[in-house]
């Protein structure tokens, strides 16, 4: 009896851990079934353990201090910087997170010591791996790149070079930038620039523009940014040259700021009032390459002052600024002018292409720019007082500057209802625009009412491909260069409703004008053209 019932115990002992053990591998198995990504990872972990295995793998060290002279190895620093770009970077073993000493929430990775991150390049992987001190006892901190046997020489020395200008990239785009003044010195006695943090917040994105000129203007500036081979191969200097034109208040200077926050250049602001602009080229000649040269005010400047000079020498003495030999010292520069008057009174040899390549014209703000500034300074999307504002901006004819629609607001950001109505009441009192005088189009571009924000172009946006060179010659002022071309449709809709008024009032006498005629071979800037 008693041995029946110790062995009856034992079972039911038995059938217990048996029921705990098929639970535990049910939740392990319902763990694995639920955790899929966890095992995909640990499968692909084993897939490249045993390809790593198989392979046979060539290894190079970057130390940090190189010769034996304790001087720092720059491709160690540019390396360090490379590697906490990689986007595997979050999916190595483990990490450092750093935050900036510069700005506020602004963090980084770097790899942990021992771990390694993968790369890949021209179709050969690669890896980086923290090797810490080096093993012989001293206090050495190094990396050791590993790239396959069959694939070194391949692919080492353009990798080595990519890393490094990926992380000079990366360095100039963290680094501060300046805005320089001219003083007005000689450099001898005294320097002819100072300079200060560049710290405008203005950004492509935060500019109240019209979205598809603003892709343009960005495609531009990226093609320039990337083109440095195809300028040295066509042997012309690697600059570009911008004229932001139109009336006070339209925002060209913010949209300047704007350009040299994107391309991440200095700037470079040259007042033409003070002392030592007779010698313009001297100042060039004392910039930096990667810098953005802004001359405000061109118009004032070339029409002569007080000071005895003529329009005629001064004018002289910006063509030789413009594109003279001085202009060609230093690359990667973008050259910015700005003008409140009309371009139309400025010599056609200072608007001409290779001295002003690329026209953007900034015009008094229509209701589509006034609501880019509400969701900017507001953050409205749509509001019941809109259809109002709307009517206002038709009434004025779009009398209404972006900068004083700004200021409306921001005196009024804490109720946007009342800043709604505030521009309502702005726009009921100011004056209508003046109609467009009945004349022939061809006779004068500023005769047509000014768009919203238009831009004419002088040179091809890509380089001048065939097509977009026959494109910009049958854009409106052909002798120019190429536009746009977005009212070609309407172009063609006038010509047709043309023909039709001839045979219509062929008695009266009318003759409607061709408005793709060329008013004075300088091009045109491209806008949708009203009706008269």
């Amino acid at each position: 009896m008693t041995p029946r019932e110790g062995g009856g115990g034992g079972g039911g002992g038995g059938g217990v851990v048996g029921v705990v053990a098929y639970a535990a591998l049910a939740v392990v198995a319902l763990r694995v079934v639920l955790s899929y990504k966890s095992v995909a990872h640990a499968v692909r972990r084993l897939w490249r353990w045993a390809d790593e295995w198989a392979q046979a793998y060539q290894y190079y060290e970057v130390p940090r201090f190189g010769g034996g002279d304790g001087v720092e190895n720059p491709l160690f620093r540019k390396a360090v910087a490379y590697v906490a770009a990689l986007p595997s970077l979050e999916d190595a073993d483990a990490a450092c997170v750093l935050s900036s000493a510069y700005k506020t929430n602004d963090f980084s990775l770097q790899l942990g010591p021992g771990h390694t991150a993968h790369d890949a390049f021209l179709g050969a992987r690669l890896a980086w791996t923290n090797a810490g001190p080096a093993g012989d006892g001293g206090d050495r901190e190094r990396l050791v790149l590993r790239v396959r046997r069959q694939d070194r020489t391949r692919v080492l020395r353009p990798y080595l070079q990519h890393v490094e200008s990926v992380a000079d990239e990366m360095e100039l785009r963290r680094r501060e930038l300046r805005l320089y003044a001219n003083t007005g010195g000689d450099g001898a006695l005294s320097p002819r620039w100072v300079s200060a943090p560049f710290t405008h917040p203005a950004t492509l994105e935060t500019v109240a523009m019209d979205p598809e000129l603003k892709a343009r203007v960005r495609a531009d500036l990226e093609s320039f940014l990337k083109g440095r081979a195809y300028y040295h191969r066509l042997g012309r200097a690697w600059r570009r040259s911008y004229l932001l034109y139109g009336p006070s208040g339209t925002g060209k200077s913010t949209f300047a700021a704007a350009m040299a926050r994107f391309l991440g250049y200095d700037v470079y602001d040259i007042d033409m009032s003070r002392g030592g602009c007779d010698d313009l080229r001297a100042l060039l000649l004392e910039t930096t390459p990667r810098s953005l040269i802004l001359v405000e005010d061109l118009d004032r400047y070339l029409r002569g002052g007080g000071d005895g000079e003529t329009s005629a020498a001064r004018t002289s003495r910006m063509l030789s600024f413009m594109d003279g030999l001085s202009s060609c010292c230093g690359e990667e520069r973008v050259m910015v002018f700005t003008m409140s008057g009309d371009k139309d009174a400025v010599d056609p040899a200072v608007l001409r292409p290779g001295r002003l390549d690329v026209h953007i014209h900034f015009t008094m703000c229509d209701f589509e720019g006034f609501k880019t500034l509400a969701s900017n300074y507001l953050g409205l999307k749509d509001h019941k007082l809109y259809p109002q504002v709307e009517e206002g901006f038709h009434a004025a004819g779009a009398r209404l500057s972006p900068a004083e629609l700004g200021e409306i607001m921001l005196a009024n950001r804490g109720s946007p209802s009342r800043a709604l109505r505030t521009v309502i009441n702005a726009l009921q009192h100011v004056a209508p625009a003046p109609a467009p005088l009945q004349q022939p189009r061809a006779s004068s571009a500023s005769s047509r009412p000014l768009p919203r924000l238009t831009a004419r172009w002088s040179g091809h946006l890509d380089e001048a491909s065939a097509a977009d060179a026959n494109a910009a010659n049958q854009s409106p002022g052909g002798g120019g260069g190429g536009g746009f071309g977005k009212d070609a449709p309407m172009r063609e809709f006038k010509k047709l409703y043309g023909l039709i008024k001839i045979r219509s009032r062929k008695d009266g006498g009318v003759v409607p004008v061709d408005d793709t005629a060329s008013a004075n071979g300088r091009g045109s800037d491209v806008s949708a053209d009203k009706d008269r």
